[in-house]
């Protein structure tokens, strides 16, 4: 049985070395707070303006406020700087954070393009910073969505008992 990381490379694509590029790179130091607020703020602005709404619909529950900042605070500490992220909230635990919101491949293709897209106008983040983070957002997003996988396949599991037994019509 293959392993989360082994599923997230498999299904994005993105070879683990690659993936974690970002940690022979302290980010933070190179890029500083204010660009990481600015490329959060920036996809957050796409997320909610998206025209699918089956897109939107996910992040319904949500305040933009804060979903920028758990994802600033989330990247910052991811790439090298403070923990501001486990300080206010705990550790990421990515997985169970996330495990309210339906996941799929689909949902991670919409969120990589506008992370893309987010990347793309931040003019402060040099190309090698932005091929490192597309590559760690794009292993992590198809981490997250053998999570949800997972997830699902855990909730449609029968008990032990109704195994031997046909279902119900």
């Amino acid at each position: 049985m293959q392993s989360l990381q082994e599923k997230a490379s498999q299904w994005s694509g993105v070879d683990p070395d690659d993936a974690f590029a970002i940690d022979g790179t302290n980010l933070f130091q190179k890029l500083g707070l204010p660009t990481f607020v600015n490329l959060s703020t920036n996809f957050y602005t796409r997320v909610y303006d998206d025209e699918e709404e089956w897109f939107r619909s996910i992040f319904a529950n949500s305040k933009k406020e804060e979903a920028i900042q758990n994802q600033y605070e989330f990247f910052v500490q991811r790439m090298g700087g403070p923990p501001l992220y486990s300080q206010r909230k705990g550790h990421p635990a990515l997985i169970a954070r996330h495990r309210p919101f339906p996941v799929t491949r689909q949902a991670a293709e919409r969120w990589l393009h506008h992370m893309q897209q987010a990347l793309d106008s931040i003019p402060e983040i040099d190309d090698d910073s932005k091929t490192k983070m597309m590559n760690f957002f794009r292993h992590t997003a198809f981490f997250l969505v053998a999570g949800d996988e997972l997830k699902n396949q855990n909730q449609r599991v029968p008990c032990k008992h109704s195994a031997s037994k046909p279902a119900a019509a």
